[in-house]
């Protein structure tokens, strides 16, 4: 794996910010190994008016898009049942494999991160979040090259790198701004996925987390238990993932009734920012009786806001996080949180790259009940 981190590279220009709607480039066929079961893309039948695509495919099969593709390309393993079903239907529709388009093949796939790289380093998703990457690529020679840049920093160079045939395609993770980049990547012909819900709607193919469904989740749990005075310690809101939990909290407390109003205060998803938000909302609130917080990181902080203050949780404030990153469970109190499916975002957000398609996926998350909440 290669590490390169952007912030030695500034230069004084800005990269234009130009919107636009994205669009899949055309995907040219690939020559077939030589046990597929499918026919070659030289072959007449493979040269057919129309031809058949994954999601197709999936249909026929009665399968997702993702377990279709992990069967043609035998990127996991799946129930013997299932492949049959796949693989029938591939031939019945005469199915020639594809990848998304690229003009090169570099055997290295970036890895955009926009975040702080002390962040980067500090928060348990990125280390997830490319083991699920990783596993996407089984036997491939492919390397994953891993940039961290800075939010609102320059970036003209990062976008010279990407865009000059050094990268089969990149993966966007966290809020990149306005979608200029994409733009530019598009006019390139490097295949791009954001994981994580664009600002921009329309703009690239994403994959995500049901942050909203999952907040609401944590929140109604908290309210059914009788809490009276339930808060919120919030993301950025200039986030997907921010803005997307803090209307799953309003939307719990405005359905309970119970509560005559809501009150946030917002973190940059670290645990210093969770501290101090905590100790904000006692101060502003002294009667609350529980917090859901955006992020588990924000939560341990809390939880030690908390314990300054001599407050017991759950029996004073009960508090629920979100992530189910793996210092939640050795936390004490255990923290209940909400999980989402870190590396199965990196598995699909890699497929996407690979293999194409025109549609967003949006995973279910789950509630981790343990000891906080």
């Amino acid at each position: 794996m290669i590490v390169v981190d952007r912030r030695g590279w500034r230069r004084p220009h800005e990269v234009p910010c130009i919107q636009h709607r994205f669009r899949t480039p055309p995907m040219p066929a690939l020559v077939n190994h030589a046990n597929s079961p499918f026919p070659p893309a030289g072959s007449p039948i493979a040269q057919s008016a129309s031809p058949a695509t994954l999601a197709e495919v999936a249909r026929r099969a009665g399968v997702s898009t993702a377990t279709a593709s992990r069967v043609l390309n035998r990127s996991a393993p799946v129930s013997p049942e299932l492949a049959a079903q796949v693989e029938h239907a591939a031939r019945e529709l005469s199915y020639v494999r594809r990848r998304a388009a690229s003009a090169r093949d570099t055997g290295v796939v970036a890895v955009v991160v926009f975040a702080d790289p002390l962040q980067y380093h500090v928060d348990a998703f990125h280390a997830r979040l490319l083991a699920g990457l990783r596993r996407a690529l089984p036997g491939s020679e492919r390397e994953l090259a891993v940039f961290t840049v800075p939010r609102h920093s320059r970036r003209p160079p990062l976008v010279r790198f990407l865009c000059g045939g050094h990268v089969d395609g990149a993966v966007l993770v966290g809020p990149w701004g306005d979608s200029g980049l994409t733009r530019l990547l598009r006019a390139a012909r490097v295949p791009v996925v954001a994981l994580g819900r664009p600002a921009e709607p329309g703009t690239v193919r994403y994959v995500d987390a049901d942050n909203l469904a999952g907040a609401r989740e944590a929140v109604r749990r908290l309210c059914l238990a009788g809490r009276r005075s339930v808060v919120t310690i919030a993301g950025p809101p200039d986030t997907a993932a921010g803005a997307d939990r803090l209307a799953g909290y309003h939307q719990a407390i405005t359905e309970s009734g119970a509560q005559p109003r809501a009150a946030v205060a917002y973190g940059d998803f670290s645990g210093a920012s969770g501290e101090h938000a905590m100790l904000h909302l006692l101060d502003q609130r002294p009667t609350l009786d529980a917090v859901f917080v955006a992020s588990d990181q924000m939560a341990l902080g809390a939880l030690r806001a908390l314990r300054r203050r001599g407050l017991r949780v759950p029996q004073d404030v009960a508090v629920i996080g979100f992530d189910d990153a793996p210092a939640a469970a050795k936390a004490r109190p255990a923290l209940t949180t909400v999980r989402q499916p870190v590396e199965e975002l990196g598995i699909q957000a890699m497929e996407f790259l690979q293999h194409g398609g025109s549609d967003s996926l949006v995973l279910p998350t789950r509630l981790i009940v343990r000891d906080s909440g």
